[in-house]
């Protein structure tokens, strides 16, 4: 399983996922992407259930890339212990994914090996997801762009 080799503190506080992500929007290596819809904490053991159902799937053609990678200690207390005596241990690592995150990239297969391998993907995944092309999320944040230094050439 996916987890980091060491870490500056051992416990993080649960923080927020609110907002949109300011980096891993754009497709950068692969053909075909798992974009996030909706916000959530994704386990280093789902993330690898994923990337196992992906490359099953596509049976040593094409090439996997994942971009995201569990960095968020959670802890947890036993069960059936009193309150206090501080914070519990380390019990699993999450990767944070807010809504237009790309968590797999796929390429090197055709199209419908591609979808259908990310489709198989998404069901291991705690969160909903749309399978896109290159085209479909570059191209809306090439658009984007351009609205605004549009924008700005008129003031």
């Amino acid at each position: 399983m996916l987890m980091p080799k060491r870490v500056k503190r051992r416990k993080q506080f649960r923080g927020s996922m609110r907002g949109t992500p300011t980096r891993g929007t754009r497709v950068t290596r692969g053909e075909y992407a798992l974009v996030a819809s909706e916000p959530c904490w994704i386990k280093s053991n789902q993330i690898e259930a994923a990337r196992v159902a992906m490359t099953r799937y596509i049976k040593r053609g094409g090439k996997v890339w994942i971009d995201i990678f569990p960095d968020k200690p959670v802890t947890a207390k036993p069960a059936e212990t009193r309150m206090g005596s501080g914070k519990g241990s380390v019990e699993y690592w999450v990767a944070v994914v807010k809504p237009g995150r790309v968590l797999f990239e796929i390429a090197g297969v055709s199209e419908e090996v591609a979808r259908e391998a990310l489709r198989l993907a998404m069901h291991k995944l705690p969160c909903t997801c749309k399978i896109c092309s290159r085209e479909q999320v570059n191209g809306k944040e090439e658009a984007a762009v351009t609205a605004q230094s549009a924008e700005g050439g008129e003031q």
